[in-house]
């Protein structure tokens, strides 16, 4: 079978990313079965260090799935979570699900994602999904979209439009941010923190790689958005600052081929190809 278009890519995490991974090599009841570039990926990542739960970090290369991973779950998604149920592990996949297993599987490890009271349950989980439904198809719209042959001025407008769009759906959902923060719900990481954090850490690329860049305001220079931009750009700055989001991420240079591929369009991911056919995150 020839290769996959997309599996040539760098094979291991590096920088601080791979000194985490050499700490959990070690046989764990507990296996993550990962692609150290993948955002989906990096949420269950940074869940499992915040928590402090002891897991084996299992390096796979989504698009050559090895045996030992497509034994455990013949779609071979990652992340894949094995976990230590009887008579015999079983996997769990889809980030959001792990998340939610972590939480209730692992009640004595802190910090909790999951606020007690209900209503705020519920209104956390709105947020998430608008993560998944909105904020994630847009991100990808942005960097997937390609100016029409011979380009123009309305291509410009296309970029654009494809730009405010994305941009919009970060300021909806920071208005919905504790006021004071620095994250979602106040003073402490929760779920909604960790399930957008991986493309917040990621918006470098669109700076890298399409006219006009991210089109975030600079400081002071919000006009009417200035309050949300400052409320986003303190939510960003306090993730950047967390040694979770630090040690999961790889060095910038090996993100680079990868995300030019999605920013030519050329992706063969499961994301990249919904994205073309304009639906949302498979």
């Amino acid at each position: 079978m020839p290769a996959h278009p997309d599996s040539d890519i760098h094979p291991e995490a590096t920088g601080p990313a791979k000194a985490l991974v050499e700490k959990h090599r070690a046989e764990q009841p507990l296996k993550l079965y990962a692609g150290w570039f993948c955002p989906f990926v990096q949420r269950v990542w940074l869940a499992l260090e915040e928590k402090q739960i002891p897991y084996q970090y299992i390096e796979v290369n989504p698009y050559n799935k090895p045996d030992s991973l497509l034994t455990l779950n013949p779609r071979g998604l990652v992340p894949t979570l094995s976990c230590p149920t009887d008579p015999q592990p079983q996997p769990l996949y889809e980030s959001t699900v792990i998340l939610e297993y972590l939480e209730e599987a692992y009640p004595s490890h802190k910090p909790s994602f999951l606020p007690q009271d209900p209503y705020e349950r519920a209104r956390e989980r709105i947020w998430i999904d608008y993560v998944t439904s909105r904020i994630i198809p847009s991100f990808h719209r942005f960097l997937q979209y390609q100016p029409a042959e011979g380009g123009g001025a309305e291509d410009d407008v296309g970029l654009d439009k494809a730009r405010q769009d994305f941009l919009g759906h970060l300021k909806a959902w920071t208005k919905e941010m504790h006021p004071e923060g620095p994250f979602f719900l106040g003073s402490e990481v929760s779920l909604p923190d960790l399930v957008l954090a991986p493309w917040a850490v990621r918006l470098w690329v669109f700076d890298a790689f399409k006219s006009g860049g991210l089109g975030v305001p600079a400081e002071g220079r919000g006009g009417s958005d200035e309050v949300v931009w400052r409320r986003w750009r303190k939510w960003v700055s306090a993730l950047q600052k967390r040694k979770s989001i630090q040690e999961t991420t790889s060095e910038k240079e090996y993100y680079l081929p990868i995300y030019k591929r999605y920013a030519d369009n050329t992706a063969q991911s499961e994301l990249a190809k919904a994205t073309r056919a304009g639906r949302g995150v498979p």
